[in-house]
């Protein structure tokens, strides 16, 4: 008999429904999902539109290669590039994150004939061969992922930009808020800093944007605060709602030519048809306000509970971090509260929920959230 190959910790609950911002496992119990798999679901579960495209989709075609006109791949870029406000930008599909990380380091080479790549601490970028040498985590980088070509430098640290980044940098990669690493968000400073750095030594900077980007800081990219350009943007998570879907946009800097990128499996019809659907739920229903809306409304709330060590982020992406071990508070939301939440470490509760959570629900997590943390304190 086979069997998985063991590498999740798996909880032992099995969703099989589920609807906007609520699972259903086996037995029936209802859950709030304040995680939405990794801030994959952007737009709730099982959204009636985005259900009606992809049923539409599969009853005409579900996949054809990249070798023919696919239509739905021009109106997935024209949708985007409108509301992320890059319609100079060019489009690259690929299937998850990872990938999208792989071919904008490529691409970056590409341009400039360059090798040396600059990462930062706590980073993650994907566990793809170039995508795990850029992320700060010798555990899961193997011996075949050659990584001498990259160096960290300090997140957050303007100083050390000067030195660390010569004109022999091929690429700057960078999470505007790292999600694995802790929920840390780029100052406004270091990320003007850095464009600025990239621009004097003609490094690429890459704005690694697969779970921070999709509206979910009230932004369509988190670093768009910060008021710079990036010269390649990278995205999945949000991009689909559950179906496997990454990119990048390219720079108008950039010139394509045939065979320099590409992919299989990347644009296709299911794909895209999920891509549209997201974007047009996130227009119609002002989805990137309701995310800085109930996102203020949370970070309020959980000040006026306090008992954190640090609280940070932007929209619906938040971490808490404590001066303890947050395993116990965790497995408390789910099982006793029954709420899905994630970790960063050992001491941050990290939220992740849809772009549509209503004010009832942020209600209830911090209903909870305040019970659990006074027990705590006692």
């Amino acid at each position: 008999m086979s069997h998985l190959f063991d590498v999740y910790p798996i909880y032992d609950i099995e969703p099989v429904k589920a609807q906007g911002s609520y699972l259903w496992d086996q037995n029936g119990t209802k859950y709030l999902d304040l995680y939405g798999g990794h801030a994959v679901i952007s737009v709730g579960h099982c959204h009636p539109y985005y259900v009606e495209m992809l049923t539409k989709q599969l009853h005409a075609i579900s996949f054809y290669s990249n070798s023919v006109k696919i239509s739905l791949q021009e109106e997935l870029a024209e949708k985007l590039g409108a509301l992320s406000g890059y319609p100079d930008y060019k489009l690259f599909l690929c299937n998850s994150g990872a990938e999208a990380n792989e071919n904008a380091l490529k691409l970056a080479s590409f341009h400039n004939g360059r090798t040396k790549v600059v990462s930062f601490t706590k980073s993650f970028h994907g566990r793809t061969a170039g995508a795990v040498a850029a992320t700060d985590n010798p555990s899961i980088v193997a011996p075949v992922n050659y990584n001498k070509h990259v160096s960290f430098l300090p997140f957050n640290d303007v100083e050390s930009l000067e030195q660390g980044i010569t004109d022999e940098v091929c690429a700057v990669i960078v999470e505007g808020i790292q999600g694995v690493g802790g929920i840390n968000v780029c100052t406004d400073e270091f990320l003007q800093a850095l464009r600025r750095k990239c621009d004097e030594t003609g490094a690429i900077l890459i704005m690694d944007s697969v779970q921070c980007g999709y509206g979910r800081t009230g932004k369509f990219f988190s670093f768009q605060f910060s008021g710079i350009e990036a010269d390649i943007i990278s995205m999945a998570k949000g991009m689909g709602n559950g179906f496997p879907i990454g990119g990048i946009l390219i720079s108008p800097k950039f010139k394509a030519s045939y065979g320099l990128l590409g992919t299989t499996f990347g644009g296709n019809h299911l794909a895209c048809a999920a891509g549209v659907a997201v974007l047009d739920i996130m227009k119609n229903e002002n989805l990137m306000e309701n995310a800085a809306e109930i996102g203020n409304y949370l970070f309020k709330g959980i000040e006026e509970i306090g008992g954190y060590k640090e609280l940070r982020g932007r929209g619906l992406m938040i971490g808490i971090e404590y001066d303890f071990a947050v395993k116990d508070l965790r497995n408390k939301l789910l099982f006793e509260h029954k709420m899905f939440t994630g970790v960063a470490g050992a001491n941050t509760i990290r939220l992740l929920p849809s772009l549509a959570l209503g004010k009832n629900e942020a209600d209830m997590f911090l209903e909870a959230l305040k019970k659990e943390v006074s027990v705590a304190a006692i």
